[in-house]
């Protein structure tokens, strides 16, 4: 079973959205237990002992904003909650970057729209849960796929960066074959993680923590693209 929570001030708002939810829940065949708060603060006071699977959160709301409740979310630690923005204001989308949204609804919200982005939700907490298991020289080591920024290839050797790097002898082609959309395969050298990635010059993206990769010529407008695409 799923758990769902509806964050908005709104109380019609908060009414609306539980009717599709219900609504996708009995189409998806997807059981849901849903959890109603008309506040970011009266998440958080609850939030540690029922923590949910799925948050729809409004963005616009007296005293905690929905971004600052997210970022507050992340800081503490929780990488696999999966944010989905309710807005009525396009501005705000570039400000879900650093808490990894998953995507932006513009109220009021399409019934069809928010089906996908469910579906969609469920189908990244299965690959969040994914790990890949890793025989090293000296270790075999089991690696979270989210936790991976980017992958490296250097002659017939990968470096995974997860936290920590492991190299391995292995074709960057059989790994990319492991991992899902939110990663992008730039140039011969690397695949990158699109939710690590901060900034995108023409010639360097880079990433959270710091690090930076180089683009290839020509390539500025794909990885855009792909930025939007798996944000959308």
């Amino acid at each position: 079973m799923l758990t769902i929570s509806l964050c908005d001030d709104n109380a019609q708002e908060r009414a609306y959205m539980k009717t599709l939810v219900l609504d996708w829940s009995v189409q998806s065949g997807t059981s849901v237990s849903i959890q109603e708060y008309p506040s970011a603060e009266a998440l958080l006071f609850y939030y540690s002992d029922c923590p949910p699977d799925i948050l729809l959160l409004d963005i616009e709301m007296p005293g905690l904003s929905g971004v600052e409740l997210a970022k507050r979310l992340r800081q503490d630690g929780d990488k696999l909650l999966q944010i989905i923005f309710i807005t009525a204001y396009s501005d705000y989308i570039a400000e879900g970057y650093d808490v990894a949204a998953l995507h932006y609804l513009l109220k009021p919200v399409s019934r069809e729209k928010l089906f996908a982005v469910l579906s969609r939700a469920v189908e990244k907490i299965a690959d969040d849960g994914k790990k890949l298991l890793f025989k090293l020289s000296d270790e075999t080591a089991l690696v979270s796929v989210r936790d991976i920024s980017y992958i490296e290839v250097l002659k017939n050797y990968i470096t995974i960066h997860a936290g920590r790097d492991y190299t391995l002898k292995m074709p960057l082609k059989e790994i990319e074959t492991e991992l899902d959309d939110r990663f992008l395969r730039v140039g011969r050298s690397y695949i990158v993680n699109l939710f690590f990635i901060t900034r995108v010059t023409r010639s360097e993206i880079f990433l959270k923590g710091g690090e930076s990769i180089p683009l290839p010529r020509g390539a500025y407008e794909k990885v855009n693209r792909a930025i939007i695409g798996i944000r959308r």
